[in-house]
């Protein structure tokens, strides 16, 4: 028989260097979960991503186990890895903070595509694009 499942929260936490600081503590506290067995389990999977932003879907069970799935990084910590960028732009329609050419962001479109709701590459293209636009970035090449 199938575990009944209570929750499932989705966690945005460093590669491999997660701690039980918030929001993991308090998170997986409330639900009862074991905090450093999750954390253990969670940075020994991302050893080898220190540096980014991995999404760990975190499904918690009645019986308080839980289990989680790893996600590809956010578009935004992608865009920024690729440019070298620290932040995005405060006033994207006004302050531009760089420039992507269309073959980065394809490439980031197709690293992304297993986590987005289409399987479409264009499509997928055209949602990277708005993430971009939106943080301030210059397309280069965009007719």
């Amino acid at each position: 028989m199938a575990k009944k499942v209570k929750v499932i929260l989705k966690l945005n936490l460093p590669g491999g260097t997660a701690n039980p600081a918030p929001p993991v503590g308090p998170a997986l506290g409330q639900h009862g979960v074991n905090i450093m067995e999750f954390i253990q389990q969670y940075n020994a999977k991302t050893a080898d991503m220190k540096g980014q932003i991995i999404p760990a879907l975190v499904t918690i069970f009645e019986d308080r186990s839980f289990k989680f799935e790893l996600k590809t990084p956010p578009v935004t910590a992608l865009v920024k890895q690729v440019l070298g960028l620290k932040l995005g732009s405060g006033e994207p329609n006004k302050t531009k903070v760089g420039t992507i050419t269309a073959d980065q962001i394809r490439a980031i479109a197709q690293k992304k595509l297993p986590d987005m709701n289409t399987t479409d590459i264009n499509a997928a293209i055209k949602m990277v694009e708005g993430t971009i636009k939106s943080m301030g970035i210059t397309i280069a090449n965009l007719i």
